[in-house]
C-alpha cells in the first residue's frame, strides 16, 4: 500500500528499533538499537544493523557513554565490520561544543584511514538529563568549514528525503555525513515513521504521542484494521519539529526510549 501524509509527503521509510536495551549510557542518549546484548543474534547480522558511536579520544569516550574500558571494543568492531566485507560501514559523531568539536579534522582523518563513514549529527533535545541548548550546538557550517581547514570536501548529491547530507574528500578518498536536523531541517521531505521495542508508532523523533500497533495486534485486529490504522496515523503526522522555538516541547520519550 502506498502512504501520503496530509501535507502531501510519500511516507515510504519504516525505522524498526529492535530493543531499547544498551550496555552504554551516552549523556546524549543515542541507543543504536543495540542488538548484541541478545546472545541468540548472529555476530555478523549485528553488524550489519550497528551504527557505531565513537569519540577517538578514550578518555572523552569513557566520559561520554559512561563506560570506562569500551573504547578499544568499539573501535574493533568497526574493523571487524570492515573486514568483514560490509559496507558503508557508518560511525555515527553526535557533536558538542566545548567537548568534542576539536576532533572534527580527526574524524576526517579516521574516515579516510579506516575506509568508514563518518557522520556528524547535531546535538538534539531528546537526551534523558534535559541538558540540551542551542549554544551546545555544532552546526552544519562550523562542521563544513573545520573539515575545509583540514581538506577541501565536494558534496554528493542526495534526495531531498535523505536525512544526511553527503560529502567526500577532494581527492576521493573518504567520505562523510552531516545530519543536521537542529539548523538545517529536512521536515519537509521527511518520509519517515518509526515503530518502537514497544510496538509504539512515532510518526516523529520529537513527537508527543505514541500510537499503540502492538495493542491493537495483541486485541486481534485484522490485516485491514491495522491497515487503516496505519493511515490514520500517517495522517497525523507533525509538519515540523519546533526546536529552538518558544513554542517547542519536549518530546513524550527521550532517545534511549525510541531507540536510534
Amino acid at each position: 500500500m502506498s502512504l501520503t501524509d496530509k501535507f502531501g509527503r510519500p511516507i515510504t521509510d519504516l525505522r524498526i528499533s529492535v530493543t531499547d536495551r544498551c550496555n552504554y549510557k551516552c549523556v546524549y542518549c543515542r541507543t543504536g538499537n543495540d542488538g548484541a546484548l541478545y546472545s541468540d543474534l548472529p555476530f555478523s547480522e549485528y553488524l550489519r544493523m550497528c551504527r557505531v558511536l565513537v569519540s577517538l579520544d578514550r578518555e572523552r569516550f569513557a566520559r561520554i557513554t559512561r563506560v570506562p574500558d569500551g573504547f578499544d571494543n568499539v573501535l574493533s568492531g568497526i574493523r571487524a565490520a570492515r573486514e568483514a566485507g560490509l559496507w558503508p560501514v557508518k560511525v555515527n559523531c553526535v557533536l558538542m561544543r566545548g567537548f568534542n568539536e576539536d576532533q572534527i579534522a580527526a574524524f576526517g582523518k579516521f574516515a579516510r584511514e579506516e575506509g568508514v563513514v563518518v557522520r556528524f549529527i547535531e546535538f538534539m533535545p531528546l537526551e534523558e538529563d534535559r541538558v540540551w541548548s542551542p549554544q551546545v550546538v555544532v552546526r552544519l557550517d562550523e562542521i563544513l568549514q573545520r573539515m575545509a581547514e583540514y581538506m577541501p570536501l565536494v558534496e554528493i548529491p542526495h534526495a531531498l528525503s535523505e536525512t544526511a547530507r553527503r560529502y567526500r574528500f577532494e581527492d576521493g578518498v573518504g567520505e562523510i555525513g552531516i545530519i543536521a536536523p537542529v539548523s538545517h531541517p529536512f521536515c519537509g521531505h521527511c518520509s519517515r515513521i518509526r515503530i518502537t521495542s514497544d510496538g509504539k508508532i512515532r510518526t516523529c523523533l520529537f513527537s508527543v504521542w505514541d500510537h499503540d500497533l502492538y495493542g491493537l495486534m495483541r486485541r486481534g485486529a485484522s490485516d485491514e484494521q491495522l491497515e487503516q490504522f496505519i493511515r490514520d496515523v500517517v495522517q497525523r503526522k507533525e509538519e515540523r519539529h519546533h526546536i529552538g522555538e518558544a513554542d517547542f516541547v519536549p518530546a513524550s520519550r527521550t532517545m534511549v526510549h525510541i531507540g536510534g
